[in-house]
């Protein structure tokens, strides 16, 4: 089967990181990728769960700050400039 070249930008430290880990497993970046094509094609899906897991914005507290401030504005019109992250 024929060849090609993918090319993917990502953060420095990340790349050095996830080669280092590639190479800790005994692949390479390259093997690893195509793994992960290769399974996300037979599956028809990301084969692992995505989540915001560890993102204080998505946390239950911060969502229903999110809620009551937009119950505010629409009751009343007006605009909210709180962010307050220690609650």
């Amino acid at each position: 089967m024929a060849q090609t070249n993918v090319s993917i930008r990502m953060d420095e430290d990340l790349k050095r990181q996830f080669d280092n880990f590639c190479s800790d497993i005994g692949m390479s970046m390259t093997t690893a990728f195509v793994v992960f094509a290769k399974k996300a094609v037979r599956e028809r899906r990301i084969p692992f769960e995505i989540s915001s897991d560890g993102d204080p914005f998505y946390s239950a507290a911060n969502i229903e700050r999110l809620k009551r401030s937009v119950a505010q504005m629409e009751a009343t019109g007006g605009t909210i400039h709180e962010v307050n992250l220690d609650d």
